[in-house]
């Protein structure tokens, strides 16, 4: 007999629908990974008109699908077309109406060259409406610098081409080489405080910023907005010479001047050592020919001096009866001066006599005894009025008193309490009574009771 190839059924086996598969398939591969940056090429790119955006990323091996909701796409700053390598932050997902594997794109943005071109025109545009690029503000190069100051990589050939320039055109100008990083996270806080520094020390009359040639990456230190506005602030004329003549920085744009190269920027910066010694030439001919000249007039002027000069004796006598003159004037002078000065005291003198302290204090000390005299006199007439005053409202207020009608003859009646007693019905026989007479006191008990 031939085998049995159909296995039994096995009755706890567990079916998926395909639903339930893409479903939990997608569970776990959203559970799995977390938000992860990916770099490719567009391609396949749909736009509908939900606003949502379908695309495939693709490198030199594979592909995968993506999609990016309308939410996230309000946040990009650039328009991604096919063709464009970017890089993308996504989320790993699976869509389950057709069970195809898909990044859900959460952010996007250009990558390589294509984001450091657009950042590097967003930084130009901003700072060329600041006014940084203006040509106003763009100073002159010294014509002879007595410093000049190297800011660039120690160990790169930019620094030996234009040293070698230097000492081939003018080596009498001495270099002060700044050293810093030209490449790297490092470079730009690196050059500008180099900037800063040679502003601060003021050792030099002309900077020069360069390196050599490069990938845009590679330059992007000179693009950075910090070195841009240290070579905006520096009060010392900067020249920019960075990588070859085709490239371009937003240094070259704040810069007072642009080389093309490190070796046309030394040969910009330095005069020619022949073109001057020429000039000093010509200008020695020219001083010597003057000096000779002018020697020969002053000679000629001593000569008609000498003709016309008086004997020391006259002119001794000249100066005597000068000195005579002068003399008597002096004289005459400080006398006036001090008739003057005498007069003056003598007016000072009175003044000082009239404000004396002396003459104040007894002006002062008569009107203190006369105020003293009128004090006295007020208080003793006030004094009486209210004396008088007191008698009468002494004698209004002895009228109504009650002390003046008892002393007639009448008295008051008062309960021990202190109630005065004003009816025969407000005591009882046997009360004892306070009876106040106009002299003295009696005591009384009611004995009995009368009404009129």
């Amino acid at each position: 007999m031939l085998p049995d190839h159909n296995p039994p059924l096995q009755p706890h086996r567990k079916i998926y629908s395909i639903a339930q598969l893409n479903r939990e398939a997608r569970a776990l591969l959203e559970g799995n990974f977390p938000l992860i940056w990916v770099e490719g090429e567009i391609s396949n790119l749909a736009r509908p008109a939900s606003g949502h955006i379908y695309f495939s990323l693709k490198d030199e091996q594979a592909q995968v699908r993506c999609a990016m909701f309308k939410m996230r796409r309000q946040r990009r700053g650039f328009q991604p077309e096919n063709g464009s390598a970017v890089l993308a932050r996504v989320r790993v997902s699976l869509y389950e109406a057709r069970g195809d594997y898909q990044l859900i794109v959460e952010h996007l943005e250009e990558a390589g060259d294509g984001r450091l071109r657009r950042q590097f025109e967003q930084l130009k545009q901003r700072l060329a409406d600041e006014g940084l690029f203006d040509t106003a503000r763009k100073r002159p190069l010294p014509d002879l610098p007595r410093c000049i100051g190297v800011i660039t990589s120690p160990s790169g050939a930019a620094i030996r081409d234009v040293l070698s320039v230097l000492k081939r055109r003018f080596p009498a100008i001495p270099v002060l080489i700044y050293p810093v990083p030209v490449q790297g996270s490092e470079a730009p806080a690196a050059i500008a405080d180099a900037l800063y520094t040679a502003a601060q020390r003021n050792e030099c009359d002309l900077l020069l910023l360069t390196r050599g040639g490069g990938s845009l990456e590679d330059l992007w230190a000179f693009n950075d907005e910090a070195v841009a506005r240290a070579i905006a602030d520096n009060p010392i004329p900067i020249v920019s010479a960075v990588g070859h003549e085709i490239d371009i920085t937003i240094a070259d744009f704040v810069a007072d001047m642009r080389a093309p190269t490190p070796s046309a920027a030394a040969e910009l910066i330095s005069p020619d050592r022949g073109e001057w010694l020429d000039t000093l030439h010509h200008w020695r001919g020219r001083l010597i020919r003057t000096v000779q000249s002018r020697l020969a007039h002053e000679q000629q002027h001593l000569r008609a001096i000498s003709r016309h000069l008086k004997h020391p004796g006259q002119r001794l006598q000249d100066q005597a009866q000068r000195l005579d003159e002068q003399e008597q004037r002096l004289s005459r002078a400080l006398h006036t001066r001090l008739q003057h000065n005498k007069a003056r005291l003598g007016t000072l003198t009175a003044r000082l006599h009239s404000q004396s302290p002396k003459q104040q204090l007894a002006t002062l000390q008569l009107r203190l005894n006369a105020n003293r005299r009128r004090l006295h006199a007020a208080m003793s007439r006030r004094r009486g009025e209210e004396q008088q005053r007191l008698a009468a409202l002494a004698r209004a207020l002895d009228a109504v008193s009650p002390l003046a009608t008892l002393s007639r003859g009448y008295a008051i009646v008062q309960h021990p309490d202190g109630l005065i007693v004003r009816k025969a019905g407000e005591v009882n026989i046997g009360d004892p009574l306070s009876v106040r007479l106009g002299e003295g006191r009696l005591d009384c008990r009611v004995e009995g009771t009368h009404k009129d």
